[in-house]
Parts: structure tokens; sequence; C-alpha cells
């Protein structure tokens, strides 16, 4: 019993010394950084700057992550300002503000925003800031309508900047290409070397070998290396394929058969110099022989002589050997020519798909491909469009390409009751746009737009459309003319005599004057093309229309 109660007393001990380091280590957290918050006004009116304001009094040593601008929603941020810095003592006074506004009346609060700190997060208090509106003495002061929209002067294209900085880069690249692989360079020493006949290749050598100091230096091996390799090497390309590759006996041996089957008329006295001089480098190379000056010297000059001899006894070239020089040339040149082939197809390569990889980091991938492939609505959308009116009373609107008349049959119940002008434009596969006007010949006739909506589904429907989903919405031009805007999809062979229908929208927009005219504006495109949608987007901000009989 004695034993639990002494181990209950030092649990409890232990526990108060964990607690109070915790408390203390909270405390040293809390007490290390100090956040404030404040606005120079909670009422503005609408547009008016509020002047949010964080203070932050830390260690030098911490990180201070301040609020994002989207933090402050319903607010709208206008700019926000650098963080301004003072040092207090060993510690930093951070002060960051915001200029915040909002374009609504009404009440709104300005979030509670959080500081990090290091590894802590600090949260400030919400404000409630109150938005009112600005009012307008209309004895003194009168209202006015919006100005409508005016049309600008396009900028004039900068191609001719553009083809000449493009030029310019093309012309840079084929002179580098040029210069540094196509040139034609002049050939280095060993090139050179290589180029001669064998027999001015060994003299050469044994001029270059008179050049060296290898003998003054007592350089004995790497002399009779190069001696021996200057003989065996024209042996090698004139008598013996494989001299460089044979011992000294071997090569013998086979010089004496060349002989003694009459292919080459070597003399004795010559197979024998070569032999001796040879075997002479032998010892020199393995069994560290070193002859006297004067004697490698007279080897070299006996080399010189066994060069001119073999080359009195070896035959004249064919003219197939000759042949055989030549077409080996010609391999050389053809290689080389590859070479420069691979390389330069290589490097523009590289610098194609470099700019291909820039312009999309910087356009976008998709923006690049539909460039280069073409992409039809790309090309409607980035051309110069056409403003024109169309019919009577006039229909305006700005469309890609110019709306052609077209004559639609009327049946011959109508013909003397209702006149009618259309116009159209349509791009297989993107894009089919039609404007339609129709007039009631005798004023006591009325046109019903209802039925003027049921009958153009209907006329949908006869050139292939099926399964038409239908809203109608109320629509108004900018000009403020009133319809009705009947829109939806469909599936629909936007090619003409195409039996494959693809999934479209469209765009019904109907209006009547008096009921008395009746025009209509219709708009059908392939889903899923963003340049499209915006094609038809901007045509439906373009329309304005004159409702006038008269």
């Amino acid at each position: 019993m004695d034993y639990r109660i002494r181990y209950i007393k030092e649990f409890q001990n232990r526990s108060k010394v964990v607690w109070a380091f915790l408390f203390f280590f909270l405390l040293s957290l809390v007490s290390s950084a100090q956040v404030t918050s404040s606005v120079d006004t909670t009422k503005i009116k609408i547009g008016e700057q509020i002047t949010y304001k964080l203070e932050v009094e830390t260690d030098s040593t911490k990180i201070v992550v301040f609020p994002q601008a989207q933090q402050f929603s319903p607010l709208e941020v206008i700019e926000s300002y650098p963080v301004d810095t003072t040092k207090l003592n060993d510690k930093l006074k951070l002060i960051k503000k915001y200029g915040l506004t909002q374009f609504d009346s009404g009440t709104y609060y300005i979030p509670a925003q959080k500081i990090n700190i290091a590894l802590n997060t600090f949260t400030t208090d919400s404000v409630k800031v109150e938005v009112n509106t600005i009012e307008v003495d209309t004895t003194k002061q009168g209202l006015y309508d919006i100005k409508p929209l005016i049309e600008v002067e396009k900028p004039k294209s900068n191609w001719l900047k553009y083809l000449v900085i493009v030029l310019g880069i093309l012309a840079l690249v084929g002179f580098l290409l040029y210069w540094f692989i196509w040139r034609p360079k002049p050939l280095t020493e060993e090139e050179k070397i290589a180029l001669l006949p064998p027999y001015d290749r060994a003299k050469l050598a044994l001029k270059k070998l008179d050049e060296s100091h290898y003998l003054e230096n007592k350089q004995i091996k790497e002399y009779y290396s190069e001696l021996t390799f200057a003989i065996r090497k024209y042996l090698d390309e004139k008598v013996y394929d494989k001299a460089l590759e044979s011992t000294t006996d071997e090569l013998v041996s086979r010089l004496n058969l060349l002989k003694d089957g009459n292919q080459y008329d070597l003399s004795k006295d010559t197979i024998k110099n070569i032999e001796s001089i040879l075997k002479r480098a032998d010892l020199v190379k393995f069994a560290k022989s070193a002859p006297d000056v004067e004697l490698a010297k007279l080897d070299r000059n006996t080399v010189d002589v066994e060069i001119d001899h073999v080359k009195e006894v070896l035959p004249e070239p064919t003219e197939e050997e000759k042949l055989l020089d030549e077409k080996y040339r010609q391999e050389l040149e053809k290689k080389k020519k590859r070479r420069k082939i691979i390389l330069t197809s290589a490097i523009v390569l590289g610098l194609l798909l470099a700019t291909y990889s820039g312009f999309g980091i910087k356009y976008g991938f998709g923006y690049v491909n539909d460039t280069l492939i073409g992409h039809q609505g790309k090309k409607l959308l980035e051309r110069t469009w056409v403003t024109s009116d169309y019919g009577f009373p006039p229909v305006t609107i700005s469309t890609p390409e110019v709306l052609k008349r077209t004559e639609i049959p009327l049946p011959d119940e109508l013909k003397d009751k209702v006149k009618n002008t259309t116009f159209s434009y349509e791009k297989e596969g993107v894009l089919m746009v039609m404007i339609s006007s129709t007039l009631v010949a005798n004023p006591q006739d009325s046109l019903d737009m209802k039925g003027a909506i049921e009958g153009s589904m209907k006329l949908m429907e006869s050139r292939g459309a099926k399964n038409i989903l239908t809203k109608d919405d109320k629509f108004t031009t900018p000009n403020g003319a009133e319809g009705v805007k009947t829109h939806g999809t469909m599936d629909f062979p936007l090619k003409e005599g195409s039996e494959k229908e693809v999934k479209v929208n469209y765009y019904l927009f109907t209006f009547t004057s008096e009921n008395k005219v009746l025009q209509q504006i219709i708009f059908i495109w392939r889903q899923n093309d963003d340049y499209t949608d915006k094609i038809v987007e901007r045509m439906e901000n373009s329309i304005e229309l004159q409702q006038k009989t008269d």
C-alpha cells in the first residue's frame, strides 16, 4: 500500500513538471510576436478606398507571411502596398497595408485574416464596413443614358516589322550554319598528309624524323619506332596489307614469298637491309639496346633508299585501281556531306522544337497547334470582320464574312401575303448564320411571333435536325430593341449533304414590330469549339435593329 502511494505522488510530481514546461513553452511562443489590425474608416461611399493595416512585432529570425488579395473577399483589393519594416531593439516591426473597396452598396465584413509567423498562426478580428450609395440631386443635375459604343479605327498591323525580324533570324541562322558547317574550310595538317600518296607520306615522315630531337635527347627508342613505322606503313599500303601487324620474321618471310612468286621484283639486298633495320629496332624497343647515334642515322638513310627501291619495282596502278581510289575519295566526300546534313538537320530541328516550346509556354500549346494546323474557327475569329446592314428595316451585325442574299421559296398561299428577304453565310462544319426579314403585304394582316419561332424550328427539322432542346429568354439589343432568344442544342448535319450528325448549339433571335415586320437571326455552330463560341458571342453583342416600317 505504501508503495502505491509513493508511486502516485511521484507521478503527480512528474506531471506538474511536464505541465509547467509546456506552459512556459506555449507562453514563449505567444509572447514572441504581437499582431494588431486596424482600418482608417468603416463607412465609405461606392468606390471609395479603405486602408486596412496589419502591424506585426516579432523576432528578426522569424518568417512572416501576410494574407493574399483573395482573402479579403467580398471586398476587392485595389492595391497591396509594400511591407514597411522598422527595427526596435532586438525585434522588427512590420506594417502591411491594403487598399480595399466595394462597388455595390450594403453592409460587408472584412474577413478575419490569418498571419503566419514561423510555425504559429495569428488571426485578426473581422471588421464591419458600410458601403453607401451616392445621392444625386436630379433637380440640379439631370440623368442621361449610357453613351453607346463607338467604333475606333483598327490599329495598323505590324506584320512588316515581324516579317523583317523573322527574315533576319532566318538569315542569321543560315549564315551560322554555312560558316561553321558548310563553308569550305582549309585542310588541317593531318588532312593534307592523309591525302598524299603513300610514297610521299613515307618521305614526309622521314623528313619530320630528321627535324625531331630524338637523337639529341638520346631518345633512341622513339627514333626507331618512328623510323620503322614509316617503312612498315609504306609496305602495308603498297606491298603487304598486314605489314603493320606482322612481326619482323613474318614480314620478311612474306617479302621473300612475294619475290619468289614473281609478284614484286624485290632484290635480296633490299629485303636484307629491311630485315636488319627492323630487327635492330626490335632490340631497341624490347631489349633496351642502345645503338650508336651514327648507326641510327645510317639506318634512316638506308630506309630512305629502300623505300625508293620498293617504289621502283611496284607496277603502275591499273585503271581499275585508279577508279577504286577515286571511288574511295568520293565515298569519303559523301560521308562528310552526310555528316553535315545530319548536323544541320539536328540543329534546325532543335531550333524548331525550342521555338515551339517557347510559344507554347507563352501562348498555350493548343493555340500554337491551332495556328500551325490552321483551325477554321481561329481563322474566322482573327480575320478582319465586316459590319453591315441587312434587310429592311435594317439589321446591323458584325460577322467574319459578308452575308449573301439567299432566295428561300415561299408556299403559294404566302407569296401574295408576305415579302421575305434572307441573307446567309455558312462555313461547312463550323458555323451557319442566317438573317431573315419578313413584311406583311396587306396592312390588315399580322405576324405571330410564336408561330414564326415554331416555323423556324420546323425548318431546322426539315434540314435534318434531331433531338432539339429549346429554351426561350427575353433578349434586348444594345440599341434597345426587344425580342425573344430561343436557344439550346440539337443533332444537326453541319456539312451539306452529309448524313453524319454532330452536336451543335443554336441561337434563334426573333423580333417583331407592330406585328407587321418579323426579323429573325439564326446562329448554328459546333459544340466544344472555343473559337466559334467567341465568334458567336461577338456577333450576338453586335446585333442592332431599326424597326421602322415607314
